[in-house]
């Protein structure tokens, strides 16, 4: 289901692409990770991964909602978390594990 390389590189390249091209900031907006996304070379496949780490829970909600209608959110975190942790990485996806446990849950439609 998931590819280390893309996931490494969503790791470790993402926060320094979004902060030299929109400066450094706590969340950045849909449309500025989804065009960082694209025009940046990353695998858009992972685009959600990319939201779960870059956007407010509000907009996170609202967006997977409208882009993702069919994402069992929930799974998907549990699912990238588990990959994380079995590949041992130790890059800035780790981060996510602990930001999980500290976000209000996303409602699905699922």
């Amino acid at each position: 289901m998931f590819k280390y390389y893309s996931i490494k590189k969503y790791g470790a390249k993402l926060l320094p692409t979004l902060e030299k091209r929109y400066g450094k900031q706590k969340y950045y907006s849909a449309s500025q990770v989804r065009t960082t996304v694209y025009q940046n070379d990353f695998n858009p496949k992972y685009l959600p991964l990319a939201y779960l780490l870059f956007l407010d829970n509000n907009t996170l909600r609202n967006v997977l909602f409208t882009e993702y209608p069919e994402l069992n959110i929930s799974q998907y975190k549990n699912d990238i978390g588990a990959y994380i942790a079995r590949k041992k990485y130790d890059g800035y996806l780790q981060n996510l594990n602990t930001d999980m446990a500290n976000q209000q849950p996303v409602i699905s439609n699922h």
